[in-house]
């Protein structure tokens, strides 16, 4: 199974919003680039997804699960290619790992969320995904 890695300003959906929706989960909409919709089409029922702290806090909170595969965003104006993907909270990491700590490991160097800051829906393989987990355990 894939890893991903999605990136939320607090202020317009935190952490505590993810988990307060619940086992059912909510849809994550207002994805409004190409690369980002890519990604989240290419997620499948069950695949876990790191949820990132965007502009403010800078860090990895936080664990979702795709409970839903991609279906036309409802926000979005009839006739446009936007797609959504429904997330429920697992589980968050024992420690916040911030973005400072992610440039500072060699290991993760080629991450997206170092090398494509900008981008909100990321890949993740599976040795970042294992690194990022070691250090928010305190390894």
């Amino acid at each position: 199974m894939a890893h991903w890695l999605v990136k939320s300003e607090p202020f317009k959906w935190s952490w505590e919003m993810q988990v307060a929706a619940g086992a059912q989960g909510t849809f994550w909409d207002g994805v409004r680039n190409h690369s980002a919709k890519l990604n989240l089409m290419a997620m499948r029922k069950g695949e876990q997804v790191f949820f990132y702290h965007s502009n403010e806090g800078l860090e990895i909170v936080g664990i979702v699960e795709v409970i839903r595969e991609a279906y036309p965003d409802p926000t979005a104006t009839p006739g446009e290619p936007w797609v959504v993907v429904d997330f429920a909270a697992l589980r968050a990491l024992k420690r916040p790992v911030s973005l400072r700590e992610i440039k500072a490991n060699p290991a993760l160097s080629k991450m997206s969320l170092v090398t494509s800051m900008r981008l909100s829906v990321q890949p993740v393989t599976e040795a970042e995904w294992n690194a990022i987990l070691a250090m928010s355990e305190g390894g």
